[in-house]
């Protein structure tokens, strides 16, 4: 990944996660797959490791190239698509599922930690009924916003003050919903959950990031009041993941 030659301990945590995710949804080799929701193409680049030469994996994003930083979702994949695994990899920026023509018969639809992103819930459930339009099989994975410990605390704080932000924004929280919100989505637009577990974040320094954003970003408010009282200045814990797989 373009990011590792940032911080390649960061890189080598966000990509070993990832191969955690990968490992629970068990992508088999030579498998078509759809990603929606690809950024930086982190999820991606282990998606195109698991289905093997013989496979391919579509990363979708609404994104324009521009979008990022310090490394732009753009130079991100170019430097993914110029490597070992590029020929195994599309990915589109500035597309939406709901509206543009990214083919069918997928064998898997993946949503990796982007349901957050979707500007609305409905949105969301929108894409999510859609993409039984695209594929057989959904792998999804996402933050849980019930804290396991209470040191998890503070970045649900974090995912709190940022909802509190209204407008247009390209935070990474604008539509956080409960796992149990999720599943009701699930039940909703047909999909069968086959099976669903936790994942280990222990590692991750989303934390970080998010309670960073939201004590610069948000407004001010109870949840912001609180995240200030109770945040590290870094090694903030953060909240606890699922992942699963539906038909």
């Amino acid at each position: 990944m373009a990011t590792s030659s940032l911080d390649p301990d960061i890189q080598a945590t966000q990509t070993a996660y990832r191969v955690q995710l990968a490992g629970s949804w068990q992508i088999p080799r030579g498998a078509r797959v759809l990603e929606i929701g690809c950024g930086q193409g982190d999820m991606t680049a282990v998606l195109a490791d698991r289905v093997g030469p013989r496979g391919t994996v579509v990363g979708t994003d609404v994104a324009p190239p521009g979008y990022g930083a310090p490394i732009t979702v753009g130079d991100s994949a170019q430097h993914l698509l110029d490597g070992p695994l590029g020929s195994r990899i599309t990915m589109r920026f500035e597309t939406d599922v709901l509206t543009d023509d990214v083919g069918t018969g997928y064998d898997l639809v993946v949503l990796a930690h982007c349901s957050w992103y979707f500007a609305s819930a409905g949105l969301l459930e929108q894409t999510l009924g859609k993409a039984r339009e695209l594929g057989s099989r959904l792998c999804f994975a996402e933050w849980d916003p019930q804290p396991a410990d209470p040191s998890q605390i503070p970045h649900l704080l974090a995912v709190l003050a940022q909802d509190r932000i209204t407008g247009d924004t390209d935070l990474n929280v604008r539509a956080p919903i409960t796992r149990a919100t999720l599943l009701e989505v699930l039940d909703r637009t047909g999909w069968q959950v086959e099976g669903i577990g936790e994942v280990d974040t222990s590692a991750l320094q989303d934390a970080d990031w998010e309670i960073a954003i939201a004590l610069h970003e948000a407004p001010d408010g109870l949840a912001k009041e609180l995240l200030r009282q109770t945040a590290q200045a870094r090694g903030n814990v953060p909240l606890p993941a699922y992942a699963l797989t539906a038909r």
